[in-house]
């Protein structure tokens, strides 16, 4: 393993010499500096992992190196060695990226512990940043969006693709579910053979068959050639079936026979073909419902629920909103020959205010709509249409007058009241002047808070966490310890 490499900048030769002895022994390769312009020269050819850096130097201050390191985002941990520290000159260093703040005269041992904490932080860093790369994506196969929802998304879909096994994706109409079904196929090795997809809401049921098995000429009126279906089409590749549980009993028990032993019979044939096909269905209703109800059967279910893939709505993917309607905003506005690059904060927090009951493609619409009726470089909440602009009105005002009355009328309208505090388990602590008084825990108050507001917006977690002014995603990390 190679020693980490550590830049010395320091203008006295006998506290070089000092610390130089002090590290002889140590896995580090040591580089030293006399003057700051030495060491932004050995910085920008060598770049080593850990600088110690003297705050008085005879050619500049040494914090217009630490100033440097932390613009250019060079990845080098800094750790400031000076006689004459104070409060504000630490405050100012660990401002500009900082590690660590050790007073002269330094001593050998707290040297040594600071720089293996550094090494320590670097390598966890690495690990972080590599983590972050290979699960935390900004998007995924036409997918966008970094939400957590969706990173699970992300990996199920990698881990699947290359297997066999049938895939079968819910959600609420327009989540992606064809879009998902189509990443399965180009992430398999079947990538390079058809992928074919079938709305089984957008066909006749007469013609269902028809459409997946195929016909030979004279099966039905209108047969007046022989046709391939959907099956035979997909071979060696992947067959979609959308919106699954809209198809005939009937026709289920077929499919789930063409499943089961990869033959099948066209309209009107009696002979016996045999395909290989990696079957992806998806649907918008509950399917364990639509068992229940006697729509669809409960051995198709079973045979095809395998790899169960479950989309969020737009509404469950906080910021992915924004994400997705900037990618769309500087699509549109350059179709439009517009000038629009941004949404400023209270049109974000307007967009996250909403539900979007028409999903992506109502969020396309609307990013659109203000496009097409604007102009300007940002989009601002007032340029949104109805029913957009109508929803959190509130919390725009708040946030472009920045008014403490809004604040306090709105903690006012979540914050438990005393009546429903009493209601929660509390904590009996000591006595005062004979009086006894009930504390509630504090994890208490947030969390009826937080439970308050999620009620008050209809369950809409996004919403009640720009009221809040928190991350939706901390609500949903609250949620999940609490359920636990």
């Amino acid at each position: 393993m190679e020693n980490t490499q550590v830049l010395l900048v320091e203008d006295s030769p006998t506290l070089s010499a000092i610390y130089a002895g002090f590290l002889a022994k140590e896995p580090y390769e040591l580089f030293m500096a006399g003057n700051g312009q030495n060491a932004l020269d050995i910085i920008n050819t060598q770049c080593p992992r850990i600088v110690l850096l003297d705050l008085n130097l005879p050619d500049m201050e040494g914090m217009d190196i630490l100033k440097y390191i932390h613009k250019q985002q060079l990845p080098i941990t800094v750790v400031i060695l000076t006689a004459h520290g104070s409060v504000d000159v630490a405050v100012d260093a660990m401002k500009y990226g900082a590690f660590d703040f050790i007073s002269k005269p330094v001593e050998h041992k707290r040297l040594l512990i600071t720089l293996r904490n550094a090494v320590k932080t670097q390598q966890m860093t690495q690990i972080i940043d590599e983590y972050r790369e290979q699960f935390e994506r900004d998007g995924f196969c036409g997918f966008i969006g970094s939400s957590m929802a969706m990173q699970g998304v992300y990996r199920i879909i990698e881990s699947a693709a290359p297997s066999t096994a049938t895939v079968f994706i819910t959600g609420e109409s327009g989540t992606g579910k064809e879009l998902c079904a189509e990443a399965v196929h180009q992430l398999s090795p079947r990538k390079e053979a058809p992928f074919i997809a079938l709305n089984c809401a957008a066909i006749p049921k007469d013609l269902m068959e028809s459409e997946i098995f195929g016909h030979v000429k004279g099966a039905f009126t209108g047969a007046l050639s022989e046709r391939q279906g959907a099956s035979a089409l997909a071979d060696g590749g992947t067959l979609f079936l959308d919106e699954l549980c809209e198809m005939d009993l009937d026709l289920q028990s077929k499919i789930l026979r063409f499943i089961q032993s990869g033959t099948f019979q066209k309209v009107g044939s009696s002979k016996q073909e045999k395909v290989n096909v990696r079957f992806v269905c998806a649907t918008n209703r509950d399917p364990l419902a639509e068992v229940r109800e006697g729509r669809f059967r409960e051995d198709l279910y079973y045979r095809l629920h395998v790899i169960p893939i479950a989309l969020p709505p737009l509404r469950e993917r906080g910021k992915d909103i924004v994400e997705i309607a900037s990618q769309f905003l500087t699509v549109i506005s350059k179709e439009e020959t517009k000038n629009f690059k941004r949404f400023n904060k209270a049109a974000e927090q307007l967009m996250l205010s909403y539900s979007w009951p028409g999903k992506v493609r109502e969020l396309e619409n609307v990013v659109r709509n203000l496009v097409v009726l604007n102009s300007g470089e940002e989009v601002m909440p007032e340029m949104f249409p109805a029913p957009v602009n109508q929803v959190g009105a509130h919390l725009t005002a708040h946030l472009e007058a920045g008014k403490a009355d809004d604040n306090q009328s709105f903690t006012e309208s979540v914050a438990p009241q005393s009546g429903q505090l009493a209601d929660v388990t509390q904590t009996e602590t000591t006595q005062s002047s004979d009086n006894e008084f009930n504390i509630i825990p504090l994890a208490q108050v947030e969390r009826t808070a937080i439970e308050q507001a999620i009620n008050l917006c209809d369950g809409n977690i996004p919403k009640a966490a720009a009221l809040l002014d928190v991350s939706p995603s901390t609500i949903y990390r609250k949620k999940q310890a609490w359920e636990s």
